[in-house]
This record gives structure tokens, C-alpha cells and sequence, in this order.
């Protein structure tokens, strides 16, 4: 029998993009009602596992071990993903250290917006430059997949985010191509 925990588990439709107006992305989400939760200090440690990513993430607003899978290419994709709250990450870090060992860390500075069942981020990544996100949440289990990229791709379409700007791998691949 599995023990009860604490995880939640959630389907995302989600890009990451360069971006080049800020300001506009920001203006869109007033105008949309998005609410601003603050901005957040972050280091996202990432361990050594044999598929997908786990990451550490430990802020001032958002702390969590977060498990995920998704495809690395551009434009909007499908992110599987378990996010286990961690208000004590000190102690879990140098647990997971110690068994998977670190890949790398990633340290950012994140506006975070919500507007319904999306959220929005404006990172600005050490070492790599500004950045928007768009994460369509399914947490009630729909599997609605088209309906969640039509929104992400409405909020692309509004934010002026062109094929160019989209991304196709994570901040940790990034870091790691840099070599640092």
C-alpha cells in the first residue's frame, strides 16, 4: 500500500521564451488581471537522476522538490509534473546531495503573476538573461491538452513572443552548455 503524501501532481502546457519587452508582458497581465504574488529570489538545485529533472527550488516565495518530465523542444509543450512542498531545504539539499549528487544550480531573479489556472514568470537567470514563462495548469486532472495550449498560445500571441524567442531546453541545460 503507498503511504499518503503531501505531493501534488499536475499536467502543464508550458513554453519558455527570451524577452525582449518586459514592460509589455507586464502591461498584458495588468490589463488581463493577472495578480502579482511578488518577486522572488531563487536557487534551483538540480540532482543527478536517471530520467527527467529534480530540482530543489528554495526562495522567498516558493520553496519545493519538484520532479518533471517534458520534451526539450521549442513552442508550447507538455510538462509532467510533482511538486512536494519543502520548507526545510536546507536539510533535504544535503540529503539528496549526498544520494544523487548535484548537476547544477541555477539562481534567478522571478516576478511571478496568476491569472486563473496560468502562471506567469519573468526571470531574469544569472549568467544567461531575461526570460518569460507561460504554464498552463491542469490540476484538475481534464487532460484537456489543446484547450491548455490554446491559452498558452493566446498569452504568446499577446506578449509579442515570436518563434525566434522560444526555448527548447531548461535553464539547468543552458547553464551546464555554458560550462559553468
Amino acid at each position: 500500500m503507498k503511504p499518503e503524501t503531501k505531493q501534488v501532481k499536475h499536467l502543464n502546457i508550458e513554453i519558455k521564451a527570451h524577452c525582449r519587452h518586459p514592460e509589455r508582458v507586464r502591461q498584458v497581465l495588468q490589463e488581463a488581471g493577472a495578480v502579482f504574488h511578488g518577486t522572488d529570489e531563487q536557487t534551483d538545485v538540480y540532482f543527478r537522476v536517471p530520467k527527467g529533472r529534480l530540482k530543489l527550488r528554495q526562495g522567498t516565495i516558493e520553496n519545493a522538490l519538484i520532479f518533471y518530465e517534458r520534451p526539450n523542444q521549442a513552442g508550447p509543450k507538455r510538462s509532467d509534473v510533482f511538486l512536494y512542498p519543502a520548507e526545510d531545504s536546507g536539510l533535504l539539499w544535503a540529503v539528496l546531495e549526498k544520494a544523487l549528487g548535484i548537476l547544477t544550480v541555477v539562481r534567478k531573479k522571478r516576478e511571478i503573476y496568476f491569472l486563473g489556472n496560468i502562471k506567469f514568470h519573468l526571470d531574469c537567470v544569472e549568467g544567461l538573461g531575461d526570460f518569460a514563462e507561460i504554464e498552463v495548469m491542469d490540476t484538475q486532472g481534464s487532460g484537456n491538452c489543446e484547450g491548455l495550449r490554446r491559452q498558452c498560445e493566446d498569452f504568446m500571441r499577446r506578449f509579442g513572443i515570436e518563434t525566434k524567442d522560444l526555448l527548447e531546453r531548461s535553464y539547468s541545460d543552458m547553464i551546464l552548455e555554458k560550462g559553468r
